[in-house]
């Protein structure tokens, strides 16, 4: 388990799981917490049971939401059943014992806490949701509950570096036509036409216009398969599926569960 420096705070317990530590076994080795993989669901649930008693909490106190490469974000005030997952990418609560969880595989998650408001967020962003604006959305939804963009806290957790993120013109065009100055988020790829992607970059850009400071952990999930999944690179090697590392945080203390 990975932890940002900026979210080591009194009655805040967080955490950037990687790989390591659990149960499931072959592509899916070990900690894969993602329920929308092929592994055995009981892996899958030991797997994040073990990542709730390393954050000192009880199975029950996670959630998570059914992801979908979105903007939207939901408060959350008490734990839901597996089956019953919101679509969302983004959640917010200031309820003490819930552990708000995103599921990635080179997509970015980020951890947010106000911890004088006592106000905890999470996203899950991919570029599709940073382009959305998911972690503006999450910032404005912690408003919602008492927190101040300046007194909040962020990390950008492992995922795709731009070393390992190719993309086609098309994709940098996309960027280029709502502001030519995204360009900065760009450099050239020895391919032609191509062009390599800061994906943890743009979200902490992101983050700072919303008034939001944001610290980055630059992990590289796609270049370092002992430590992280990657759809990128799962795909690269022709596997037919991958797991999901998990990142959750959550407000412990007064009155938590």
């Amino acid at each position: 388990m990975i932890q940002a420096a900026s979210l080591n705070l009194s009655q805040i317990a967080h955490g950037f799981f990687t790989r390591q530590g659990g149960v499931s076994t072959g592509i899916y080795a070990s900690l894969n917490c993602g329920s929308g993989s092929d592994d055995a669901p009981q892996n899958v649930a030991e797997n994040r049971r073990i990542a709730m008693v390393r954050m000192g909490l009880p199975e029950t106190a996670l959630c998570t939401v059914h992801q979908v490469h979105g903007n939207d974000v939901v408060f959350v005030t008490k734990p839901w059943a597996s089956g019953n997952r919101p679509k969302a990418d983004g959640m917010v609560t200031r309820t003490p014992g819930i552990a708000l969880g995103v599921l990635a595989a080179d997509c970015a998650p980020v951890l947010f806490a106000d911890p004088a408001a006592r106000v905890v967020g999470a996203c899950h962003s991919g570029w599709q949701g940073a382009f959305k604006g998911v972690p503006e959305a999450t910032v404005r939804a912690m408003v919602r509950l008492g927190a101040r963009p300046s007194s909040i806290r962020a990390a950008v957790g492992p995922c795709i570096a731009q070393a390992s993120y190719e993309v086609g013109a098309e994709f940098r065009d996309r960027f280029l036509t709502r502001d030519a100055a995204l360009r900065r988020f760009f450099v050239p790829s020895p391919k032609d036409g191509h062009f390599m992607f800061d994906l943890a970059a743009f979200i902490v850009d992101r983050l700072a216009e919303a008034g939001v400071q944001a610290e980055r952990l630059n992990r590289d999930t796609y270049s370092d398969p002992d430590s992280f999944f990657s759809y990128r690179r799962t795909t690269h090697r022709g596997e037919p599926d991958y797991g999901r590392q998990l990142s959750a945080i959550a407000l412990v203390g007064r009155g938590a569960a």
